[in-house]
Formats: structure tokens, C-alpha cells, sequence
């Protein structure tokens, strides 16, 4: 009798642990699948934003801009014999130069031609040569080994390396922001700190102005990446990415 209550016992004991080892592996794969999905959907949502970007950079490159260069051409063609006319076809003028350069930053802003042309290092040098004249933030850029990165993958991390740089001029009230690139074993390595008021990770994430560091978090994921991140109140705000390129 007591060898039959020990069997049942026992047979009963690993039908539970089945049960339970199932319903673990179900929600693990549950997860892993969610996740998967998360992912593929962000990918998706960023790359159609990527692709309209391209879209609109490329119409105002391609049709605003003649068209804005040629209205230009024809007043500058038109005689008149009032001085007052003259002094509203110079001021049209000027206006006109001043669409046609705000489209270009716009059109530079959406697709950088440098990125096409001369690949990654280069884009960002010119993106922060750029920010340097125009904003009172100090950017040092170190390229300590020359790193070669997919096509498909530089527009990502040039957006990451613009979200830092804007993020850290509307908020971290900092002087000076050191950016290094190098490439070790097949993975990029980029390294960003700032002499800023540093900020609480955790409530930023919570509130609206996270957003800046959930679009770093999708990006970095989409490219299988590790993005570390230290900055409290008072200290600064380093950013540490690890990116596989090979």
C-alpha cells in the first residue's frame, strides 16, 4: 500500500513539474515572441520614416529647388524703371534666397549628401562642424581607429549620434560634449559625455522628455547593439554604445 501511495506520489509530482516546466517554457517563448515582434514592428516604423525622409529630401533637392533657383532668374531679368519697384524686386530677391537656403538645411537636416557620398565619419564631421558655429556647445570628435560600417546600418547611428547632440544642447546646459569612435573585434565602439547637469535616467524614461533616449534604445536595439548609459543630477551624462559592424 505505502509503495503505491509513494508511485502515485511520485507520478503526480513530475505531471506537476511538467505542467510547470510547460507553462514556463510557454511564456518564455511567449516573451521571446512578443519581443521579436516589438522589434520588427519599431524596424518597420523607423525605416518607413527613414524612407519618407528621403522621399521629401529628395523632392525639395530635386523639384523646390530649380523651380525656387528659376523664379529667382526671372525676376532678377525684369526691368523697371521706378526706384520702388526696383527695392521690392532686391527684397523679393533676398526672400527668395532665404527659402532657398532654409530648404537646403531642411533637405541637409532629412538626408545629410555627405552620408551618401562620403560615408559616416565624414557626415558626422560636417554635422558637428555645423553645430559648432551655430550653438554655444564646444563638440571634440576623436576617431581613434577608422571604422567601416554597412550601408544599410550608418544612417541609424547618425541619428543616434544627432539625438545625443541635440539632447544634450536643449537640456544638459553643457559646454563641452567629447565624442569618440573606434572598432574593436568587428564591433563599433562609440563613447559620448558631456559636462552637463546630468539628469535621473529612470524619471526622464517615465516622462515625455524620454523620448530622445527611447528612440536611442530602439535604434541601438534594430542594430543588435548595447547602449549604456550613466548620468545622475549634477555629473554629466555618458553615453557608451557597442554596435556589431563585421
Amino acid at each position: 500500500m505505502e509503495h503505491k501511495i509513494l508511485y502515485n506520489t511520485v507520478i503526480f509530482s513530475i505531471i506537476i513539474g511538467a505542467i510547470i516546466i510547460y507553462f514556463f517554457v510557454s511564456i518564455i517563448r511567449h516573451h521571446r515572441r512578443f519581443v521579436r515582434l516589438q522589434r520588427e514592428k519599431i524596424f518597420a516604423e523607423i525605416t518607413i520614416r527613414e524612407n519618407e525622409r528621403k522621399r521629401i529630401a529628395g523632392d525639395l533637392h530635386d523639384s523646390m529647388g530649380p523651380l525656387l533657383a528659376a523664379v529667382k532668374l526671372n525676376i532678377s531679368n525684369v526691368e523697371v524703371e521706378q526706384e520702388a519697384d526696383r527695392e521690392v524686386l532686391e527684397k523679393t530677391a533676398k526672400y527668395l534666397d532665404e527659402i532657398i537656403g532654409s530648404m537646403r538645411r531642411i533637405s541637409h537636416d532629412l538626408l545629410p549628401n555627405t552620408l551618401e557620398r562620403k560615408g559616416l565619419v565624414e557626415a558626422i564631421r560636417e554635422f558637428i562642424n555645423q553645430i559648432n558655429v551655430k550653438a554655444s556647445l564646444n563638440i571634440q570628435l576623436y576617431v581613434v581607429k577608422e571604422i567601416q560600417v554597412p550601408k544599410e546600418k550608418e544612417i541609424h547611428i547618425f541619428r543616434m549620434i544627432q539625438e545625443i547632440v541635440h539632447n544634450t544642447i536643449k537640456h544638459a546646459q553643457a559646454r563641452n560634449l567629447q565624442i569618440g569612435f573606434s572598432e574593436e573585434e568587428g564591433h563599433l565602439l562609440f563613447l559620448a559625455k558631456d559636462d552637463g547637469k546630468g539628469f535621473d535616467k529612470e524619471k526622464v524614461l517615465a516622462g515625455a522628455h524620454g523620448l530622445g533616449l527611447r528612440s536611442l534604445e530602439s535604434r541601438c536595439e534594430i542594430l543588435n547593439g548595447v547602449l549604456s548609459l550613466e548620468s545622475k543630477p549634477g555629473a554629466g551624462t555618458n553615453y557608451f554604445i557597442k554596435i556589431p559592424v563585421a
